[in-house]
């Protein structure tokens, strides 16, 4: 049996974010061979180009866990209509510098929620046409727009009753999109 390191970017900072929440909750789904690491983004600097030849520190870190992942999953807010600022300076960053996007290749999910109805809609739409453009395999269907709304986790913080089936089934699906697209 394999064993499938996935990095996990939340684009998200607030300490009770629904989106960190949600990210700790549906690894819970995933089976025992799929481990998840969640990657730090708020210590990055704002990116800029003139830095790329001097990488900082947390930069060098992020690409390095990147590197040793078979797969990614972003959990993202919406802030705006699009995605959070430091989600895409995570991006920008990883990226960078030309020739050398640590994302390249790797199988990426897009998940998100928000108290609005139509969840992370716009944002995972945005976040795609970014991953499009790195060269990072997407899956597209289910997607997982999802409301913030009662039940949706449980006391313990697990995914609840009411979202577990269909959550699950994203899980199982991101699972065998990761086996089929990872090297």
């Amino acid at each position: 049996m394999s064993q499938y390191q996935i990095a996990v970017v939340v684009g998200s900072l607030r300490r009770d974010s629904f989106n960190r929440k949600l990210a700790d909750a549906i690894v819970k789904l995933a089976p025992p061979e799929f481990s998840f690491n969640q990657l730090q983004i708020g210590d990055l600097p704002l990116y800029n180009q003139d830095d790329d030849a001097n990488q900082a520190e947390p930069v060098k870190r992020l690409k390095a866990e990147i590197a040793a992942a078979q797969g990614l999953m972003f959990v993202t807010a919406e802030y705006n209509r699009s995605i959070p600022g430091v989600l895409k300076n995570a991006i920008d960053h990883a990226s960078r510098p030309y020739g050398q996007n640590a994302w390249a290749g790797k199988p990426a999910g897009v998940l998100g929620v928000s108290v609005g109805a139509v969840g992370t809609a716009i944002a995972q739409q945005h976040l795609r046409n970014v991953l499009g453009y790195l060269d990072v395999p997407t899956l597209g269907q289910p997607e997982a727009f999802i409301q913030a709304k009662e039940g949706l986790f449980d006391e313990a913080g697990n995914i609840g009753a009411a979202s577990k089936k269909f959550l699950q089934n994203w899980i199982d699906q991101y699972v065998a999109w990761v086996k089929k697209h990872a090297a």
